[in-house]
């Protein structure tokens, strides 16, 4: 929903100290810029209804069009509802218009079993980037503080996060930014009072079963009193630091990535041992070479290796859900001594599988699972061969196989070998098209002998989630085909031949 109020309002010319400090933050990271349509997000409580008020301080001299944000995620019932009719009222005093939508939060966690904080703010960013795509808003001004910095960083620590979690919140994520991450929730409050403006409480915010209200009112206050007084900046500067240096290795990653991954049909490809190795080892003075060699040679060098893993599961992951260091370490195991044909269940619905020497990251797939718990694409299509040339949908393989009759040998040069070519007369009926099965035996031309599929897939290298409904033609209960592979010797056409049958292969 949304509505706009047009009633008017004076804003005085003069800007308080808070309001100066936003706008020379705002000017030096180049935040926003003149024609801006900027939508505050406004849930009601202090610090949201704080940026909102320093930025109509300093709208004329930003010269932005400002409007007002809301989500109700219906999880405080009543409360709720008056978050919003308190957001709504202020808009109107400031005559701004009201953007807002709602949502049952609650019972959408409940049906795609996900945390509730997180469902939470992926309904509400999900609804920001909905009024950026729109043109409602050209940017969504979050109201992070450095307290909640602060309490971020400290989160990831005890959850055991790596570089990129130090990094904290980041200041632009497009569409969203945040203004208010080198400001403390004290002087918001304190501003607030000064212009007599009330605000909402959350009284969740208060709930220490909740680890982030644990941090904000024990663990926090405890590092303040008793280890250091300026904790808070201290942990917003570490973020900062983490975050340039994450940047960097980004440009690295990225670079390497591209070099070494293997990209195709959504999956990721990276070979075992380019997960360990250096960069640019000649530029290190020799003493430091002499020191790392043994180290590297017993464990191998995973720095890269591991922000290589953390961003291709971040390009591939389906939810919010974070990667931590536990993670990292069992993927890196995995390279190093993983079983082929083994695979990884890695946070935000991404898969890492081992084939051979390399390690394939891709999402979950959709595909059923049978019994013993693999994927499995069963299919089966009866074929009349007195139909002819004929085309074959396999929709379960995402393709569509083309059997071609042609005369034999006058068409012969069409092809080059008969392996490639089935004797029409030797088919006999049921001739069915299928997903292989354990036990398939093939004859292929050339062959002394008849082989296990399996075996002849192993010593194809396809790996176990390829082979998954791996297309085989029968004749009688008889593999006369199988993709990849010449045609079995007993079906393949001769010199005596008179129309063949060539089997074609593409995708839909």
């Amino acid at each position: 929903m949304s509505r706009k109020i047009s009633s008017s309002v004076h804003v005085p010319s003069d800007r308080s100290s808070l309001a100066l400090r936003l706008l020379h933050s705002l000017q030096k990271q180049e935040m926003v810029h003149p024609g801006d349509r900027i939508g505050v997000a406004v849930s009601g409580g202090a610090d949201s209804v704080a940026l909102l008020l320093l930025l109509l301080e300093l709208r004329e001299k930003l010269g932005i069009v400002l409007s007002v944000v809301h989500f109700n995620h219906q999880l405080r019932g009543k409360a709720s509802d008056a978050d919003e009719r308190f957001v709504a009222k202020l808009a109107a005093k400031h005559g701004l218009e009201f953007h807002c939508a709602s949502s049952d939060v609650a019972k959408k966690a409940k049906s795609e079993r996900a945390n509730l904080e997180d469902a939470a703010r992926r309904a509400r960013y999900d609804y920001f980037r909905s009024l950026a795509s729109s043109g409602a808003c050209t940017r969504i001004a979050v109201a992070h503080t450095a307290d909640d910095q602060a309490e971020t960083v400290l989160a990831h620590i005890l959850r055991g996060a790596g570089l990129a979690g130090l990094g904290g919140i980041h200041p632009v994520a497009h569409p969203v930014f945040r203004p208010l991450l080198a400001f403390r929730r004290a002087e918001l409050r304190t501003y607030l009072r000064q212009k007599k403006q009330t605000w909402r409480e959350d009284l969740t915010n208060r709930d220490t079963k909740r680890m982030r209200a644990r941090i904000r009112k024990k663990l926090l206050p405890l590092l303040e009193k008793q280890f250091q007084p300026a904790i808070v900046e201290h942990l917003v500067t570490l973020a900062n630091l983490a975050r340039e240096d994450e940047a960097f290795l980004d440009a690295l990653v990225e670079e390497r990535i591209a070099n070494l991954g293997q990209k195709s049909a959504g999956e990721i490809r990276v070979p075992c041992s380019d997960l360990f190795k250096t960069e640019g080892k000649k530029k290190f003075n020799a003493e430091f070479t002499e020191n790392t060699e043994t180290a590297e040679k017993r464990y191998g060098t995973a720095a890269l290796g591991k922000h290589i893993i953390r961003r291709i599961v971040g390009l591939l992951k389906q939810s919010g859900s974070e990667l931590g260091a536990k993670h990292i370490d069992a993927v890196l195991q995995f390279a190093r001594g993983g079983q082929s044909g083994r695979s990884l269940s890695l946070p935000g619905g991404v898969e890492v599988r081992r084939e051979r020497d390399a390690l394939v990251f891709l999402p979950h797939p959709k595909a059923r699972q049978d019994k013993a718990g693999d994927l499995a694409r069963e299919f089966e299509r009866n074929i009349d061969l007195a139909c002819g040339s004929q085309d074959i949908r396999v929709p379960e393989l995402g393709c569509v196989f083309r059997l071609r009759v042609i005369d034999w040998p006058s068409q012969r040069g069409e092809t080059s070998t008969g392996e490639e070519v089935l004797d029409r007369d030797r088919l006999r009926s049921p001739v069915v098209l299928r997903n292989w099965c354990a036990g398939d035996r093939l004859h292929p031309h050339g062959h002394r002998n008849a082989h296990k599929l399996k075996r002849l897939l192993n010593e194809k290298r396809v790996s176990r989630w390829e082979r998954d409904g791996w297309p085989v033609l029968t004749s009688g209960g008889v593999l006369v085909w199988a993709r990849g592979f010449p045609v079995a010797a007993e079906f393949a056409a001769t010199e005596k031949t008179r129309a063949g049958i060539m089997i074609g292969e593409e995708k839909i």
